[in-house]
């Protein structure tokens, strides 16, 4: 569904679907209806039929040696991601009820932080979300009672005025001493430089080591309860320096791109609560993540966000654009702090996508991926111990995985020249093996969705693929978002010839990759002095 042309209509059909969010979640078969069953049912048993009544190609003498690459790397990958199921299900069955226990009692015995500063940048976003955002921050303020002064970086006054506006309606009965509304317009583009200013502000206005900052996103929506449940963490443990929360996605936009966002919170919801297990995450979520004061008082804090670079051998020094998450998130691992995901603190993200969806999809994985493997590199770099070596093998696969989730597909495709139904075994194989991963992640779904396991496929193919293209291309970086920002698209001479570079190392390691499996099944023949 497309967002409703008004704002009243927009803040009732939010309204409307808020209140969906907010009920219960249904657990376990109550999930699914009686036509999901059903056609679950007809699914499993189409498939179960093609698997007996199709000849298994798998294991004919001139494929065997695929199949065995094939179900190595699939032992390898699916090996891979049951442990994380694993340890989604030890953290949330085990430690984080304990962690959860722990927190209540500390926050019911009355401890509070001293002050909460609360960072938030917005960019002509829909004044119908503006509102509710606002809103929900100032409810539990009143409700909490925390002394905040809240900080919104703007770009221009048409943000300001929705705000102000707003706050002078509802919030005539917060009084002043307990919630401040600074507006903090950004001199120079970019969020990253609206966030700087702001930090900078928290600075001169006095802050205390160990008082709260909130970072968070014009667009992203408080759930209930969400203070409480984030601010008392830091009160059980004196260790906590930064946590993020849950996520749910209210999109406005195509029903598949809709589906592919539930899909992908799901997988966050199942590896966030993995990574947790080593008391870290693999990112502080922009869209709410909370800090200990005592890192904005570093001026290193404030410049990795400003300013944060990669020194690169063929793109020369570059600035980031986007993913000022994973900057302070890399911060972090640098001073080897302890980090947390809150599983049952909720903030609604709300997605206005008004071009084409497949577009916006590759340009969110292009923006995604670079900022993973941007910073993918220095984080290994700083090794398992200082980044706890299940977490650092978690980024090192990140980079192996890019190429190894190519292999299948590659592989199926050239020994379908030397068995044309191997194709038609390796798909049914696909099939029921995305079937088995989404039924994990339907238990962190609020509902069942059977496109999930061909949007599953999907999306690890064309992550995969984008990965490849960025690993060579690292200095690109487009964001639709605050202005339609892009960067690495000079067209001077040392432009073109490092572009031309680019894709001259992009076209020769996928020719090698695709020749190297070709020679090995026999596809193509192997140079003589191989």
């Amino acid at each position: 569904m497309y967002a409703p042309e008004s704002e009243y209509a927009f803040d009732k059909d939010l309204t409307q679907r808020l209140r969906g969010y907010q009920r219960p979640a249904k657990r376990g078969l109550a999930k699914w209806s009686f036509g999901q069953l059903f056609a679950f049912a007809v699914g499993m048993t189409g498939l179960v039929y093609l698997v007996v009544s199709t000849q298994n190609r798998f294991f004919q003498p001139d494929v065997l040696h695929v199949t065995l690459v094939l179900g190595t790397l699939g032992c390898w990958r699916f090996g891979w991601w049951f442990t994380h199921a694993v340890r989604a299900e030890i953290y949330r069955r085990v430690k984080w009820p304990r962690m959860r226990a722990k927190a209540d009692a500390v926050w019911q015995s009355g401890w509070r932080p001293r002050r909460l500063h609360i960072q938030m940048t917005t960019y002509y976003e829909e004044p119908a979300i503006t509102k509710r955002v606002i809103g929900s921050i100032l409810g539990q303020i009143k409700r909490e009672g925390i002394p905040t002064t809240l900080y919104i970086g703007t770009g221009s006054a048409y943000d300001e005025l929705i705000i102000r506006s707003f706050v002078e309606t509802h919030a005539q009965d917060i009084p002043d001493d307990l919630a401040e509304l600074v507006f903090i317009r950004q001199n120079q583009p970019g969020k990253r430089m609206a966030i700087g200013l702001i930090l900078r502000a928290i600075n001169r206005n006095g802050v205390d080591p160990d008082d709260l900052v909130i970072f968070m996103d014009g667009d992203a929506l408080y759930g209930q309860d969400v203070m409480e449940k984030t601010l008392s963490m830091f009160g059980a443990d004196p260790e906590l320096q930064a946590l993020t929360t849950d996520e749910e996605v209210i999109c406005y936009g195509p029903k598949w791109i809709a589906n592919w966002l539930d899909m992908r919170f799901a997988q966050r919801r199942l590896a966030m609560q993995s990574h947790a297990m080593s008391d870290k995450v693999l990112t502080l979520t922009g869209r709410m993540s909370v800090f200990r004061a005592q890192h904005m008082l570093s001026e290193r804090f404030i410049r990795t966000i400003e300013a944060d670079h990669l020194d690169h051998w063929l793109w020369g020094r570059f600035r980031f654009l986007s993913g000022d998450d994973k900057s302070t998130w890399y911060h972090m691992l640098t001073c080897g702090s302890k980090m947390t995901y809150v599983p049952d603190a909720t903030v609604y993200t709300i997605e206005v996508i008004k071009e084409n969806g497949l577009e916006r999809m590759i340009q969110n994985f292009r923006r995604w991926s670079g900022n993973m493997l941007r910073n993918g590199t220095r984080a290994i770099a700083l090794g398992p111990r200082r980044v706890k070596p299940f977490i650092w093998w978690c980024i090192v696969d990140q980079r192996i995985a890019m190429w190894t989730m190519m292999v299948s597909p590659t592989l199926a495709i050239l020994a379908a020249f030397v068995d044309p139904m191997y194709l038609v075994s390796a798909l049914i194989w696909v099939i029921f093996s995305r079937v088995v991963l989404c039924l994990f992640l339907f238990r962190y779904s609020r509902t069942v969705d059977l496109s999930w396991p061909f949007i599953l496929y999907f999306n690890q193919v064309i992550n995969a693929s984008v990965k490849i293209f960025m690993i060579f291309h690292l200095s690109k970086q487009k964001w639709s978002n605050r202005g339609n920002q892009s960067a690495g698209g000079g067209g001077g001479l040392m432009a073109r010839m490092q572009n031309w570079t680019a894709k001259a190392q992009l076209v020769i390691a996928v020719a090698a990759f695709v020749s190297g499996l070709a020679i090995y099944i026999g596809a193509l023949p192997a140079p003589s002095w191989f």
